[in-house]
């Protein structure tokens, strides 16, 4: 199974539309997981004519910053705890990654948003860094952002696919180009560390 991973869109702000690339390059997943500051419902349903979408509500959404509360909608809710081939993953906006205990913890977070802290993989975003980490057993991953990678100007950035098999769980990070997609480049961006 194949699951695309995408957050932090801040459309329209970040450009009109989202790039054709990230659509191409989620034709033919399973399922797509977007994590927040989608800023504009409206994307979520054309996302989800691609494969079944999950989305979570960020602070792009909830009227942060001046802008507009979004509505409702029944792909975009807090949190989600979703079951994929005997795979729990979590979905959420912002994780404390890296953790800065002892207050801001992973498995924290996963009891405030989920109510359970054994999940496998927890899908998050806010930051627009890419990042693919493992903390206390939990797979984190962040997608970074197709739109502002690094909160930099509008560029191509990056999404991410989630693949599982036999039980088992990995994470890769892709980066748009002009032509399509690529894999990510580690060593363009070194995160700092803590």
């Amino acid at each position: 199974m194949r699951i695309g991973l995408i957050s932090d869109t801040h459309i329209p702000e970040s450009r009109k539309e989202l790039w054709p690339q990230a659509f191409d390059a989620f034709r033919g997943v399973d399922a797509i997981l977007h994590g927040g500051d989608i800023h504009e419902v409206w994307l979520l349903d054309e996302l989800a004519e691609i494969a079944p979408l999950w989305a979570a509500r960020g602070n792009g959404e909830d009227g942060s910053g001046g802008r507009p509360v979004q509505p409702e909608h029944p792909l975009l809710q807090d949190a989600w705890a979703l079951e994929f081939e005997g795979v729990w993953v979590g979905l959420v906006h912002d994780m404390p990654v890296p953790e800065m205990p002892p207050h801001l913890t992973v498995e924290r977070a996963m009891e405030r948003y989920f109510g359970r802290t054994d999940l496998d993989v927890v899908v998050y975003g806010h930051s627009h860094v890419e990042a693919v980490d493992e903390v206390g057993g939990v797979l984190c991953v962040n997608p970074g952002s197709p739109t502002y990678p690094h909160n930099l100007n509008t560029q191509l950035g990056t999404i991410g696919f989630l693949d599982i098999e036999d039980g088992r769980a990995e994470a890769s990070i892709w980066q748009l180009t002009e032509t399509g997609i690529e894999p990510f480049d580690w060593t363009r961006w070194r995160r700092p560390k803590r």
